[in-house]
């Protein structure tokens, strides 16, 4: 394999929330350092019940987040301390691998 397509291990933050909060979330993971992000709409079922997707209040934002696991495990750490108690979501860390580390 050359170079070029060698992987880089990285860490994927993943949170789940009440879409009411994506421009708080944002402006925090912008804040603590987080180097890009993609967001989509959500939808499903946990433990408060079935959540329509939506690009409105009412529906569920997906946020995902590549960067080190020092940065990750910060960001998640700062979203359950801040929001975990008032607000549907979910937060979680997976190892990726990366194509092109520079971006991350």
């Amino acid at each position: 394999m050359s170079n070029a397509h060698a992987s880089h291990e990285k860490c994927l933050l993943t949170v789940i929330s009440e879409a009411v909060l994506e421009a708080r979330l944002l402006d925090d993971l912008q804040r603590l350092g987080a180097p890009g992000w993609t967001v989509s709409d959500a939808r499903g079922r946990g433990n408060r019940g079935v959540r329509n997707a939506g690009w409105d209040n009412d529906g569920n934002v997906r946020i995902e987040v590549v960067c080190s696991r020092t940065l990750a495990e910060k960001l998640s750490q700062h979203v359950q301390q801040q929001y975990y108690a008032d607000y549907a979501m979910i937060c979680y860390l997976s190892a990726v691998e990366v194509l092109r580390p520079e971006k991350f």
